[in-house]
């Protein structure tokens, strides 16, 4: 299979300045052969993770004997890598290059995975295991979407991004149930074949062709590489899609974090299963579907819908019974559709930075987000339950939601970190 790559498609500028509006799906250059093989890749990468790392919990409190305390501790600190350790993917993706640092970031996954092995009987391999496979994360993503990006036409971003968001989480939906028979009974069996996945598909990275502005093999890059599509036209107001996306994932991690604990009691553990795996197959078939639809709204129009229907879901949790849950889970999967996928494109066309330095600022507000969110919804839903109801937390979220575009749209245009320009847009 041949992997060269063939970046952009020469008419589809000339199309849209004909028609005054982006070129249909007939007029849609096909995927390239490292494209396609990017997001086989990032099925098969989540896939491996998310057949371990949703137990991880378990196996270092149950098989290793740490304590509750130092598991919580251990997996704030791999969360927290993750997370933040993606601003340092500009960085590295400027001077080694988008497929170096893609080699890289999987070369410390599969050690990390490997280490895990030897580490089924040593606490501190284990926690040393759990940190490379973190910071490889770290690297990947934004490297991965950068290379997927770029060359593309603004146009054609929401494609790709979106086909890149169902790879991912149809990963996470397959990744737990694969692992299940083994992850207790044969976990050294699992991490060894978590480990050859990766490194075959390191290997299948290897034979990608480097990207238009990675540097030669003899030494640094002469030119900084591109940040974007260049183009004309005013400048975007409103607010920050890093502030966007810190309060964006603040709201949605609410659901994530404490659906479990309002609904297993309500209902039963195989339904709010059932409502996960539901979720998870929604979303990796209406993302694409939904991808330029999205892009063609406004920043302030995506904002209200976004955030407006994770307030309906969140009522509709509220509500209570089996209906009101899986309503509630559907309207946040919308929500989740819009506000993540307008927010990369949103930060993409404001950013005169590199692409994986974007995207890594995104994965930064991502983390701050997720982790405002455990803090306050802790101390939320605590308050709830201690007032007798539960439904009360969500009223108090759905306020929230509601309340969260009004003021990021009363706000002053802001500038967005490190590199982005207001009138880039």
């Amino acid at each position: 299979m041949s992997l060269r790559r063939t970046d952009g498609a020469p008419g589809a500028g000339a199309d849209r300045g004909r028609t005054g509006r982006a070129p249909g799906r007939r007029g849609r250059p096909p995927l390239t052969g490292p494209q396609r093989f990017l997001l086989g890749g990032s099925f098969l990468i989540t896939l491996g993770s998310f057949a371990v790392l949703p137990y991880m919990s378990v196996l270092l409190h149950q098989r290793l004997g740490l304590g509750l305390g130092s598991v919580g501790l251990v997996l704030a600190v791999a969360s927290l890598i993750q997370f933040a350790g993606g601003v340092v993917a500009g960085p590295v993706t400027g001077r080694i290059g988008l497929r170096r640092a893609m080699l890289l970031a999987l070369g410390l996954r599969t050690a990390g995975f490997a280490a895990f092995v030897p580490g089924l009987t040593s606490p501190v391999l284990a926690v040393g295991a759990l940190l490379l496979v973190s910071a490889g994360a770290a690297l990947y993503l934004p490297a991965n979407k950068a290379y997927l990006v770029e060359g593309a036409s603004e146009a054609g971003r929401p494609r790709l991004l979106s086909a890149s968001g169902s790879a991912f989480n149809a990963g996470m939906a397959l990744g737990p149930p694969a692992a299940a028979p083994l992850v207790m009974g044969s976990p050294g069996v699992l991490f060894s074949c978590v480990t050859a996945l990766f490194a075959l598909v390191g290997a299948g990275h290897a034979l990608l062709p480097a990207g238009a502005a990675d540097p030669p093999p003899d030494g640094p890059s002469a030119a900084p590489p591109p940040g974007r599509v260049p183009e004309a036209g005013a400048p975007r107001p409103g607010p920050s899609p890093f502030v966007v996306t810190v309060l964006s994932v603040y709201a949605f991690m609410f659901f994530q974090h404490y659906l479990a604990l309002y609904a297993v009691p309500r209902t039963s553990a195989s339904f709010y299963g059932a409502v996960l795996t539901g979720y998870a197959a929604l979303l990796v078939v209406a993302q694409p579907l939904l991808a330029e639809r999205v892009a063609a709204l406004s920043y302030r129009a995506a904002l209200r819908w976004g955030f407006g229907a994770m307030a309906a879901g969140m009522a509709a949790i509220g509500a209570g019974g089996h209906a009101g849950i899986a309503v509630g889970g559907a309207l946040l999967c919308l929500g989740e559709i819009v506000l993540f996928l307008k927010n990369d494109l949103e930060a993409l066309a404001r950013s005169s930075a590199a692409p994986a330095s974007v995207f890594g600022r995104q994965r930064l507000a991502a983390g701050i987000g997720a982790f405002a969110s455990g803090v306050v919804g802790g101390q939320l839903y605590g308050a709830a339950e201690s007032a007798g109801s539960a439904r009360a937390f969500w009223a108090a979220v759905c306020l929230q939601c509601l309340l969260l575009p009004v003021f990021l749209l009363r706000r002053r245009p802001a500038r967005d970190p490190e590199g982005s320009r207001a009138g880039a847009g």
